[in-house]
């Protein structure tokens, strides 16, 4: 049974395997054919004694290229786990102090260039209302946790078994990694050197321009770019509607 998946609680049939029943030698059979077959059976015990030898240095000889592997941080990929919206941070910091702990941070760590292993996504936004500016560090997915880490039964459950921690995203019960891609993208989106800025404005709106040369004036939206921190207004005086551009700090809802 896959260790990631939940226990159904059905008790397995256990088969027999017909070639591990002991075998008895027939009666008529001499003495001295009986000694051979006990050389035979001894030849092949044997064998496989050296091929079971074998293969545990073939086993002990790919752990170890695992391991060397792992220090590489290839075999590692970033997961995401499920948590109550609002307690992200608090997941967080639970799961931290399993990792060192239990002493997974061979298992769980952070790849090269990320600074840790469990990662709330946030970005910096800056909200505009009121003809106020404010900024705070905004959740990109609520609810959500990233964790780099090499899946295997003793990380899973430690993961799993964190308070906070209702599950991992994956298809069915089988945890998913994300790929290079997606992963790229939302550590770029926390690492924007210029925050978001969040308008409370919509085109064809009318606002009141608060600062500048047409304070006092009505307005209609024409035009938001969010990515600047403008927008462009239109502004009618002797008859003619005139497009200009202005901060979002120089207009307000009215």
């Amino acid at each position: 049974m896959d260790p990631m998946q939940e226990d159904s609680g059905l008790d397995q049939e256990q088969t027999t395997d017909p070639a591990a029943e002991e075998l008895s030698l027939p009666n008529d059979i001499d003495e001295q054919d009986a000694d051979e077959a006990s050389a035979d059976e001894a030849s092949v015990e044997e064998q496989d004694a050296e091929a079971l030898a074998e293969d545990a240095d073939g086993a002990s000889a790919d752990e170890t290229s695992g391991d060397e592997s792992k220090e590489d941080g290839e075999p590692g990929a970033w997961y995401v786990i499920h948590s109550y919206s609002g307690y992200e941070n608090k997941v967080k910091q639970n799961l931290e102090q399993r990792i060192e702990s239990m002493d997974m941070q061979n298992k769980i760590y952070p790849p090269e260039g990320v600074s840790e292993a469990v990662v709330v996504p946030t970005e910096e936004e800056v909200e505009i209302r009121e003809g106020k500016r404010r900024t705070h560090s905004k959740r990109v997915f609520p609810g959500y946790i990233l964790v780099h880490m090499i899946l295997d039964e003793e990380s899973w459950y430690v993961v799993r078994n964190t308070p906070g921690v209702t599950g991992f995203v994956g298809s069915g019960t089988r945890p998913m990694p994300l790929s290079q891609e997606e992963v790229d993208k939302i550590l770029a989106r926390m690492k924007a050197d210029q925050p978001r800025i969040k308008v409370d404005f919509r085109v064809g709106e009318t606002v009141r321009i608060i600062e500048g040369p047409f304070a006092d004036f009505m307005a209609m939206v024409d035009e938001i770019y969010p990515e600047r921190g403008k927008i462009r207004v239109l502004v009618s005086f002797f008859g003619r509607e005139t497009p200009v551009e202005m901060d979002f700090m120089q207009v307000e809802k009215i």
